[in-house]
């Protein structure tokens, strides 16, 4: 694709070899010298560039403060939904939280996704176009084309829930989508239909899923056979595909703990975690200070968008959890946290978060989940109470009396049961980045009615139905200037 955004292979591969973790690689070849050939000759060095994807998911590609990576692009689809609210205006992604921005071909908050995840899918393709010509064993053939194809599949992914239309299951959704990018070179393509689109998705998961096989990873921040699960089970529930969803999250979760009470209340800034599936580790030496999740999600860091505009939960949603629940503790209805000792300096609001936690006032280092054994039961419940199977509540059950040693199990069937399941992944999933996917795939409308939402700083957008076209982001118009193939949303 030429786009703006994605065109120079060259200036990605530097990226990439810049910011890996392979000082070897830099020793032999220096950033400025390496070429096409040089990068991906041997499976060794196109690990290095598989590491330099892992490290591109939490770095700021421009000035822009807030755009930094996976956890910026978490924060504004939840920021666009309903549960994550904005006490005052001092807040990034203010024209997401107002809608404006998501229906403006020319904002930064729609150039941000684009650019982002069409950046993640080039420097894949990299990868899985030069694999099997490279210089080095099958085993680790497999390890480094597996993980590609994982990056491509979850980056087509969350652009299609984002620029198309959702996706409705038993019909052909042949409404468009965005473009299907398999190669590095600079053709321009059109926008594929969404079905086209979660049919190339899933066939990138499928191979992953056969190549992942038995590979052992080093480290969170590795994608392995069970994040290849979890996302097939992923896309699965979005396309109503309930027996694969539940198949795979069965799959995905089986042999990993949920994490104990005395574990969920410290601050979710530890991808070593037993629950974390999928994470980033922010080290000392590639923090970005004032741009990390943890300078904006937190409730201790020391910078002005915290102090002056700390994160708050959706005050019906908070009411709705039980206060035996550990889920509870981790807003504070009067604003005050008396546990975190906060500087007088702090602003404080009824409902605030601090679910997550900077490792000092002084240091916004925290690192981000993409993916915890927890939505594996939720998504196993869902499709299980969808496909009418007895045991979706006991999968529900196993979950939820983990944080609530009070819950019972329930006894609700059909809608309702789905109903309490959803509630579930709202309290659970909190700022976790997948408020605004649930509500378009499950075609529910936006609700901020009633809870503690402002309408002066919403722009008055409070109820937003299903049918409303600003649910499809409109294309960058940077991205249609450069692509002529592309068609726009409507405006």
């Amino acid at each position: 694709m030429k786009s703006n955004y994605i065109k120079q292979i060259f200036l990605a591969l530097s990226l990439l070899v810049l910011t890996s973790c392979s000082e070897d690689f830099l020793e032999k070849t220096p950033t400025e010298f390496i070429d096409y050939d040089g990068a991906t000759k041997t499976t060794d060095n196109l690990m290095t560039l598989l590491n330099g994807i892992h490290r591109s998911l939490y770095v700021r590609y421009e000035s822009n403060q807030n755009e930094n990576g996976l956890g910026s692009l978490m924060q504004q689809v939840d920021i666009a939904g309903d549960d994550v609210v904005f006490p005052v205006t001092n807040g990034w992604f203010l024209q997401v939280y107002n809608w404006n921005g998501v229906a403006n071909e020319n904002s930064q908050d729609i150039r941000f996704p684009y650019r982002t995840y069409y950046r993640i899918i080039r420097n894949a393709n990299t990868i899985i176009n030069a694999v099997d010509a490279a210089v080095g064993s099958d085993a680790d053939k497999k390890i480094v084309k597996g993980q590609a194809l994982l990056y491509r599949a979850f980056s087509h992914y969350q652009l299609v829930q984002l620029f198309g239309k959702r996706y409705v299951n038993g019909v052909e959704n042949s409404q468009l989508g965005v473009p299907i990018v398999l190669t590095v070179g600079n053709e321009n393509f059109p926008r594929s239909t969404v079905e086209e689109v979660y049919a190339q998705v899933n066939k990138d998961l499928d191979e992953a899923n056969i190549l992942l096989v038995g590979y052992t990873k080093p480290n969170n921040s590795h994608l392995n056979l069970k994040v290849a699960q979890g996302l097939k089970a992923r896309v699965a529930l979005t396309q109503g595909n309930w027996a694969i969803a539940a198949d795979y999250a069965s799959k995905a979760k089986t042999g990993i703990s949920l994490m104990a009470a005395s574990e969920y209340v410290k601050g979710f800034n530890d991808f070593n975690n037993v629950e974390w599936m999928w994470g980033s580790h922010i080290n000392e030496v590639q923090t970005d200070y004032f741009g990390n999740f943890g300078a904006y999600m937190s409730r201790n860091y020391n910078s002005t968008v915290i102090r002056s505009c700390p994160k708050a939960i959706n005050s019906k949603l908070y009411n709705l959890i039980p206060t035996t629940d550990i889920r509870s503790t981790l807003f504070d209805i009067t604003g005050r946290h008396t546990a975190l000792n906060l500087p007088t300096t702090y602003a404080k609001f009824p409902f605030t978060s601090q679910k997550f936690l900077s490792i000092s006032t002084g240091d916004s280092r925290c690192d981000i989940p993409y993916m915890r054994v927890a939505e594996m039961y939720l998504i196993e419940a869902e499709a299980k109470a969808k496909l009418g199977q007895a045991d979706a509540s006991t999968v529900l059950f196993t979950l939820v009396s983990n944080r609530n040693p009070s819950y019972v199990l329930s006894t609700s069937t059909g809608q309702a049961l789905v109903d309490e399941i959803w509630l579930q992944r709202r309290i659970e999933l909190w700022g976790e980045g997948f408020r605004f996917y649930d509500l378009k795939r499950t075609n529910s409308a936006l609700d901020r009615s009633g809870a503690n939402h402002d309408t002066a700083i919403t722009g008055g957008v409070i109820n937003v139905p299903a049918t409303d076209k600003r649910w499809q982001w409109l294309i960058p118009r940077a991205e249609i200037n450069a692509n002529p193939l592309i068609e726009q949303n409507d405006l």
